[in-house]
C-alpha cells in the first residue's frame, strides 16, 4: 500500500506550527470573545472566565488547507467539486452561527434553523447518508445526524480538553480509513490533515488547566465538519464487504461513542426530571465521573481512551470484516451499551451532586 508523502508529513508540521502561533496572537490580544455579559446567568464547569478562541484557528486552517490544497498536490489533483462546495458553504455557516452565538448568545430556535439548513445544504451538494431505499428517508437521517451531531460536540465541551481529544481521534480515525482507500491526493485529506494539526496544536491551549476554550464557534465548526467527514467516510464508507444496515450504523455510533452516550445520558435524565435537555448544567458524564474523585486531566484521559478503543473498532470493523453476521451485530452492539450503562449508573449514582 502506498503511504503518505513527505508533501503531507511537512503540511501537518506547518498546520500545527502555524495554528500554535495563531493561538497565542489571539490570546495576547484577544480577551473577550466567548465572555458574555457578567450579569448573565451561565452554567460552566470551569469557575475562570476564558476567551473563546479556538474556533478561529480551527477555520483559519480550514480556509488555508483549501487554499493550499492545489499548491501541494499541483492542478492535476482532485480538484473541488460541487459536492466540497457544499461542505465548505455548511462548514462556514456552521461556524458563522457559533461566531455569532459566542458574541451575542444567539436564541436557540435561531441555532436549530441554521444547524437544519447546514444539512440542507449538504444533502442539495450530494453529502448524505445512503442507508434506505427512500431518498427521503436518507435525507431526513442525514438532517437528524448533522443537527444531532453538532449539538452533542458543543453539549461536551464542557470540560478542559475533552473535545479537542475526542474530534482528533474521531479525525485519525477517518485519515486512516481515507488511507486504506488509497485517496492520497484528494482535497478531503488536506482537509483532514490539516484538522488534526490545528486539534492537536489547540490541544496545548485546551488542555488542563486550559488557557482557552472553542466555544461554540469551534464546537460548531467541528460538528458540522465532522458530521459532512463521517457521512462520506463512516456512514458511505468504501468498503468492499457486502452491505447491512446494522453494520452501517454501527460504525459511525462507535466512532462518536463519547458525544453520543453523553448526550444520550443528559437528555435522558434531564427528561426524566422534567428538565429542559438544551438548559445547560453540571449533569455530564465527565462531570460525574470528575465527582468520583478524578481529576480534570484523568477524566479527558479516560474519555480518549474510549474513544480509541472504540475507533480501533472502527477501523477493524470496516477492513478486517468481509463478511458481516448477526453475530457481529451483536458484539459490538453489546459492547456500545456497556459503555452507555456504565456511565449512565455513573451519573445516575452521583445525581444528587449534579443539583
Amino acid at each position: 500500500m502506498e503511504l503518505i508523502s513527505w508533501k503531507h508529513i511537512i503540511f501537518f508540521i506547518g498546520t500545527i506550527i502555524f495554528s500554535f502561533l495563531i493561538n497565542s496572537i489571539l490570546l495576547k490580544f484577544v480577551k473577550t470573545l466567548g465572555i458574555r455579559n457578567q450579569n448573565e446567568t451561565t452554567i460552566r464547569w470551569s469557575e475562570q472566565v476564558k476567551p473563546a478562541l479556538g474556533g478561529l484557528s480551527f477555520y483559519i486552517i480550514f480556509l488555508l488547507s483549501i487554499t493550499l490544497h492545489p499548491f501541494i498536490f499541483s492542478y492535476s489533483a482532485s480538484s473541488i467539486d460541487f459536492q466540497f462546495t457544499g461542505i465548505i458553504g455548511a462548514t462556514s455557516l456552521g461556524f458563522l452561527m457559533g461566531l455569532a452565538d459566542d458574541a451575542y448568545n444567539t436564541k436557540p430556535l435561531l441555532k436549530l434553523i441554521t444547524q437544519i439548513l447546514c444539512g440542507v445544504i449538504l444533502i442539495y451538494s450530494g453529502t448524505y447518508i445512503t442507508v434506505f431505499d427512500s431518498l427521503y428517508l436518507n435525507y431526513l437521517l442525514t438532517i437528524v445526524w448533522v443537527v444531532g451531531l453538532m449539538n452533542s460536540i458543543n453539549m461536551l465541551d464542557n470540560m478542559d480538553g475533552i473535545t479537542t481529544s475526542i474530534s482528533l481521534i474521531i479525525t485519525l480515525t477517518i485519515f486512516v480509513i481515507m488511507l486504506s482507500n488509497q485517496e492520497f491526493d484528494s482535497i478531503a485529506m488536506t482537509v483532514v490533515i490539516g484538522l488534526s494539526g490545528t486539534l492537536f496544536a489547540f490541544l496545548y491551549f485546551n488542555w488542563n488547566p486550559s488557557k482557552m476554550f472553542m466555544g461554540d464557534t469551534g464546537s460548531q465548526y467541528l460538528g458540522i465538519l465532522l458530521a459532512a467527514l463521517s457521512i462520506n467516510y463512516l456512514w458511505n464508507p468504501v468498503t468492499t464487504t457486502e452491505f447491512s444496515v446494522s453494520r452501517q450504523f454501527l460504525i459511525p455510533i462507535l466512532s462518536f461513542i463519547v458525544p453520543i452516550v453523553d448526550t444520550l445520558t443528559v437528555v435522558i435524565k434531564r427528561v426524566g426530571n422534567g428538565k429542559s435537555p438544551f438548559i445547560g448544567g453540571k449533569d455530564h458524564t465527565t462531570h460525574h465521573l470528575s465527582y468520583l474523585g478524578l481529576s480534570e486531566k484523568q477524566v479527558a484521559i479516560i474519555a480518549a481512551l474510549i474513544s480509541i478503543v472504540s475507533s480501533v473498532l472502527v477501523v477493524y470493523l470496516i477492513s478486517s470484516i468481509k463478511y458481516w453476521s448477526h453475530v457481529y451485530t451483536i458484539i459490538f452492539s453489546s459492547y456500545f451499551l456497556m459503555v452507555f450503562i456504565t456511565l449512565f449508573y455513573i451519573s445516575k449514582k452521583n445525581i444528587d451532586k449534579s443539583k
